[in-house]
């Protein structure tokens, strides 16, 4: 709670949520995130050194589902800060409810408009009370250090993010803890899990790379993409999840304005399998122009595939 007095390190024990890396891998394929062996590795360690984890790749690699997955597994609550260009502290920190505030003024007028005796002092209270814990309007990063139960802090697309406004996540991620000029300052019971997601489209501050692990996830391989097609997408047959995965591959080996991301192949075999495709044949070239607006959202993307890959082999 605001205003209380400052958690110290020795009190704010750590408390392991995995035994190893192994454990967060069974656990995650169990909840349907198939990971390898890096992603178990590094999630296991960001628990263990109470460090964040960035999370860099291309954008529909499953960055984003990582820290939902790893939530779930946990049965922590997910806090999620979704970034944007122009983002500022009222929207990621913490803003004051000036509405509140300004009724309580009126009221305050109002109560003291016929009774002069005393009003400086009480007009000296309210100026507290107004900046009290009552009027604070909690944004994603103060609400994560100030949960009570388990969290996973999820700061998605942290590249959005002015250079400037990284600062406002230095502190929350070296100590975690937030300043509040007016109350002090919050300190986190707990050290929350925390995961940033990059799609690479700045080069992020080396202030903070330093307070992070890092974790590169790329497209997957083929074996593995039809691992998470076999996982995700129920009745497929095996025949027709590897020829998925392999149109896939060969799309993003194209030069595309949009690479396929790892949904939209989930949703490419549920739509070939809606169309009756089993995999006992080859996907014919009739289906895949028909099917290919689910894959790629653009039109000069989608005459190049259709260009390049024909028919594809089984």
């Amino acid at each position: 709670m605001v205003g209380e007095r400052q958690v110290t390190s020795a009190e704010r024990a750590p408390e392991y949520r995995f035994k190893s890396g192994e454990q967060v891998g069974e656990l995650l394929r169990a909840a349907g995130y198939l990971p390898d062996s890096k992603i178990a590795t590094v999630v296991h360690l960001g628990d263990r050194l109470g460090k964040p984890v960035l999370v860099e790749g291309p954008a529909g690699t499953g960055k984003t589902e990582l820290a939902k997955a790893v939530a779930a597994i946990t049965g922590a609550r997910l806090i999620r800060l979704q970034c944007y260009e122009g983002m500022d502290e009222a929207k990621a920190l913490y803003e004051w409810d000036y509405r509140k505030q300004l009724l309580a003024i009126q009221l305050h007028g109002a109560s003291q408009s016929q009774q002069e005796a005393g009003a400086a002092d009480a007009r000296a209270r309210l100026e507290g009370d107004l900046f009290s814990e009552d009027f604070l309007l909690a944004r994603p990063l103060l609400e994560a250090i100030r949960a009570t139960e388990p969290v996973v802090l999820l700061v998605d697309e942290v590249d959005r993010l002015d250079v400037e406004a990284e600062a406002l996540l230095l502190e929350v991620l070296s100590d975690y803890q937030v300043s509040v000029p007016e109350l002090g300052t919050v300190t986190a019971r707990s050290v929350p899990l925390v995961f940033l997601t990059s799609n690479a489209s700045r080069e992020l501050s080396e202030a903070l790379k330093r307070r992070c692990l890092y974790l590169h996830i790329d497209y997957p391989s083929v074996e593995r993409e039809r691992e998470i097609i076999l996982a995700r997408v129920p009745g497929i047959a095996e025949a027709l999840a590897v020829q998925v995965a392999q149109v896939i591959r060969s799309l993003r080996m194209l030069d595309l304005k949009k690479k396929p991301s790892v949904s939209e192949t989930l949703d490419w075999a549920r739509t070939l399998l809606v169309l009756g495709a089993d995999g006992s044949g080859a996907i014919d070239a009739d289906l895949l122009e028909q099917t290919m607006p689910v894959l790629l959202k653009n039109q000069a993307d989608i005459e190049q595939a259709l260009k390049k890959l024909g028919n594809p082999a089984p």
